[in-house]
């Protein structure tokens, strides 16, 4: 038997001041909160826009722009002709309200992204490839696997890392994002099951979801990996393919050490399945800690794929990845790259190979800028905020916060209002799920996080009050729980 909502009991559940402006804004998000803390179930059909707007006392209108905007957020599931019911987002879908083509001067504070900015050692790194670059010149410039100085700068750096590595096992990206959508489109298909962490990096889900992906997600019980779970996940979906952060973990800054890596492949072999495992932080150790060697040092059948990236620990601007993997790997992955972008520009993969020369230097630049802020950051949190909960990493770029509430996409809209982008937990879950959550980076200046966590506060205490909206402003940029 279908479920469905009345008009007026839908107007008494929304209860808004009929003086809110702009209305059809406040009602959207008024029932997208309802929706998301279970107030108004899913799969419920919800009023006809004229019989909402009878019971609320507004225009057709006003309720026909709120259910649309639902929709692009993915919280309405409509059918002409039948209606429309409440639903869940896709959290990989953000539809109008996307963060990452928004306009960069919108006045925000983007803590949304956990992007550090450019190494002191770039100007001189694009010195050199300048002057290198007129030696490329009499060649056609195309390279499917890369440039050779810089694969052999990357396959030196695994083999000082632990993991032996020949530059023929190196397949040159454009930045992890790409890596990863190139290793999933060769071994991912529709229906497949894909072993994920939850929560983990959101654009991995995204491009899984691209392919059509079946997301077996396995989570973190106490904050630390459960190796017999994701080892039973494996057994129980038959996963061919699993997605793993084992180096200063996005977004919660674990580090796997050696024996949990060795576990953990120990699994994947037991099961058959290919571990694909995102590096991009790996280089990134605030404080002094053991070393722990790649966990493709614990492999010996070809089954663990890594793949890192430029863009933290020099610069987001530089979109340059790579996949190291078997050469038989590394052949299939170059033929399927050829029919998308051919090769990585050749300016930027002359600069990163610049850069690996000075690594040292890099390293100890980051740690000392992202241990100010990290120290920053987690003070002001725990002089304004002292009901949030989180644990400081030993790296990687960002604190995963538990909240005081299950309200972190109401805490993002209101935050956004007073100034602040805001990455709530659904972005980095399944299913709508870890709304208790919010990734807080500690990748800008300290000043800049000084300024941003009194405005979180301000959000807080208007995320908590009961029947409390904030107002958007002309700046307002309102996020949807996705990414």
């Amino acid at each position: 038997m279908e479920r469905y909502v009345s008009g007026p009991w839908l107007a008494r559940l929304v209860d808004l001041p009929p003086d809110t402006r702009p209305y059809y804004r406040a009602l959207a998000d008024r029932l997208r909160g309802l929706i998301l803390d279970g107030r108004l179930a899913t799969r419920v059909r919800v009023p006809a826009e004229r019989h909402l707007a009878q019971a609320l006392g507004v225009s057709r209108t006003t309720v026909t722009a709120a259910y649309d905007r639902l929709r692009e957020q993915g919280y309405l599931d409509s059918r002409q002709g039948a209606g429309s019911w409440t639903t869940l987002p896709d959290p990989g879908a953000l539809g109008t309200d996307n963060p990452w083509v928004v306009p960069r001067d919108d006045g925000l504070i983007p803590l949304h992204a956990a992007a550090p900015p450019a190494t002191s050692l770039l100007p001189e790194a694009l010195a050199a490839a300048a002057e290198t670059y007129p030696r490329y010149g009499l060649g056609t410039g195309y390279d499917p696997v890369g440039i050779a100085p810089l694969r052999e700068a990357i396959a030196a750096r695994y083999g000082a890392r632990g993991l032996a590595t020949r530059p023929d096992q190196i397949l040159v990206t454009g930045g992890a994002q790409h890596a990863i959508h190139l290793v999933m489109t060769l071994l991912t298909g529709p229906g497949d099951p894909m072993l994920v962490e939850s929560p983990t990096y959101p654009h991995a889900l995204d491009a899984a979801r691209l392919r059509g992906a079946r997301l077996v997600p396995v989570g973190f019980p106490e904050d630390r990996w459960d190796l017999d779970l994701m080892a039973c996940a494996m057994r129980q979906s038959a996963t061919r393919l699993g997605y793993v952060i084992p180096d200063f973990h996005n977004p919660m800054g674990l580090f796997m050490d050696d024996a949990g890596r060795a576990e953990l492949v120990r699994a994947a072999r037991r099961y058959d399945t290919t571990l694909l495992v995102d590096e991009s932080w790996a280089e990134l150790a605030v404080d002094e800690m053991p070393a722990a060697r790649p966990l493709a040092a614990f492999d010996t059948d070809g089954r663990v794929i890594s793949i890192g990236s430029a863009s933290k620990l020099w610069w987001g601007g530089l979109r340059i990845g790579w996949i190291r993997a078997t050469s038989a790997m590394v052949r299939r992955l170059a033929v399927l790259r050829a029919g998308v972008d051919i090769a990585a520009p050749l300016i930027e993969q002359l600069v990163v190979a610049h850069l690996f020369e000075r690594i040292g230097p890099a390293k100890a630049e980051r740690a000392r800028a992202l241990g100010a802020s990290r120290a920053a950051l987690a003070g002001a949190l725990r002089a304004l905020l002292p009901e949030w909960r989180f644990t400081e990493p030993r790296g990687g770029g960002s604190l995963w916060v538990r909240l005081d509430a299950p309200n972190a996409t109401p805490l993002a809209d209101a935050a956004a209002a007073r100034g602040v982008r805001l990455a709530p937990g659904p972005w980095f879950g399944v299913d709508g799920t870890l709304e208790r959550y919010l990734r807080l980076p500690f990748t800008m200046p300290p000043r800049a996080l000084a300024d941003a966590v009194p405005r979180l506060a301000a959000a807080r205490a208007a995320a908590a009050s009961p029947g409390s909206l904030p107002v958007p402003g002309p700046r307002d940029a309102a996020l949807t729980p996705s990414l």
